[in-house]
C-alpha cells in the first residue's frame, strides 16, 4: 500500500488487531521512506440489500448514513466508539442474513432502535422520536414506559430515569421510604455511572 503522506510504495504492517467482533482487521502500517504511521481496515466485501425508501424509490445501502444517524442519536452520551461499531456490525450482519435483494427503511430502523435500546435509552428515545414520528405526548410516554419495562436493569447504573420524578412516589412506596414533603429541598444529583466516550 502506498504511503498517504509521501506516496512512497514501501510500507509495512507493524501491528494487526481484530475489530468489530472479529469481522474486521485494523492494521497499523509504517512508511519505510518517511517513517509516518497510519491505520488501515480490512473487512469482507459482502453485498448488502438495496433500501426501499418511504416514497417507493430504491437506493444502495450506505453504512456511512447508518453510522451518522446513530452517532447523532448518541451525541454527548456515555457510549464508547467501539460499542457503536460493534452495534453497527451486528446490524449489517442481520441485514445480510436476510438474504434479500431489497429491504424497507422501516426494517433498518427497527434494527437500529433495537441496538440503541441496549446501548443508551436516551439515544433510543432521540432516534425513535424522529423515526416513529409520535403524534402526541401520550404516544411518546408509552414508548418510554415500554422501554423502561423491557430494560433488564443493567443499564440503570449509567442512565437517568427517562420519566424523571414522576415515578418517584411509586418507588418510595415500594421501598418503604417516606416520600419527600412539600417545601423541602433535595440535594442536586448528578448522573451516575457515566463513563468517558
Amino acid at each position: 500500500m502506498h504511503c498517504p503522506f509521501c506516496q512512497a510504495t514501501d510500507t509495512r504492517v507493524i501491528d494487526s488487531r481484530l475489530k468489530g467482533e472479529g469481522f474486521s482487521v485494523r492494521r497499523r502500517r509504517e512508511c519505510m521512506e518517511c517513517g509516518a504511521r497510519f491505520n488501515t481496515f480490512e473487512t469482507p466485501e459482502l453485498k448488502l440489500p438495496n433500501v426501499i425508501k418511504g416514497d417507493g424509490s430504491r437506493e444502495a445501502f450506505d453504512p456511512d448514513k447508518l453510522r451518522a444517524g446513530m452517532m447523532r442519536a448518541l451525541q454527548k452520551r456515555p457510549v464508547r466508539t467501539d460499542e457503536v461499531e460493534e452495534a453497527i456490525s451486528r446490524i449489517l450482519r442481520a441485514l445480510r442474513n436476510l438474504d434479500a435483494d431489497e429491504v424497507p427503511t422501516r426494517a433498518v430502523g427497527e434494527h437500529v432502535m433495537q441496538e440503541l435500546s441496549q446501548l443508551d435509552q436516551v439515544a433510543f428515545v432521540r432516534f425513535a422520536s424522529v423515526y416513529r414520528r409520535f403524534q402526541d405526548v401520550q404516544a411518546f410516554r408509552e414508548e418510554i414506559e415500554k422501554l423502561e419495562r423491557s430494560a433488564p436493569g443493567g443499564l440503570g447504573a449509567r442512565q437517568l430515569s427517562l420519566l424523571g420524578a414522576g415515578s418517584s412516589t411509586q418507588d418510595d412506596q415500594e421501598s418503604g421510604r417516606e416520600p419527600a414533603r412539600s417545601g423541602t429541598r433535595s440535594a442536586p444529583q448528578d448522573e451516575t455511572g457515566t463513563r468517558d466516550s
